[in-house]
């Protein structure tokens, strides 16, 4: 029999905070093989690099450098962390689901790991940005790699 949990907002917020205050892929890669894209929001201080780096069809790294808020720094850290040794085809569908899942469209929960604590997002628009920032930036490193 599977177990399962619900998450609370308490556990959401620990998971958001512990990316925010201390994220696992901050930093410039020092490689020369990684693919680099900018960005950033009108609105906010949200100013970001993302880099990937991809062998073999596999994500073998990523990174982001930049200043941001609480909100896209945790959900781009969590974007890389999960891209991380995935296939394009794996990394590109996790991308996907988690931007239905802002969108409020049926989605896969069961590819989205930490991600899920963004899944009450789309209740506050003007977090939504913030919120699929990094992800749209990888989806659109990885859709630039398969097409290169």
């Amino acid at each position: 029999m599977p177990i399962s949990f619900e998450i609370t907002p308490q556990m959401m917020r620990e998971i958001i905070m512990d990316h925010y205050s201390n994220p696992r892929h901050k930093g410039v890669p020092a490689g020369q093989d990684y693919k680099k894209l900018h960005s950033s929001a009108e609105n906010c201080i949200d100013d970001i690099d993302v880099f990937l780096k991809v062998e073999d069809d596999k994500v073998i790294d990523a990174m982001w450098e930049g200043v941001a808020c609480t909100i896209s720094t945790a959900s781009t850290d969590i974007v890389c962390d999960q891209a991380i040794g995935k296939s394009h085809k794996d990394a590109l569908y996790m991308i996907e689901q988690y931007l239905k899942m802002l969108d409020e469209q049926e989605y896969d929960d069961s590819v989205l790991d930490e991600a899920i604590v963004f899944m009450n997002t789309s209740k506050q628009a003007s977090r939504i940005h913030c919120a699929t920032m990094g992800w749209t930036a990888m989806k659109d490193l990885l859709t630039e790699e398969e097409e290169g």
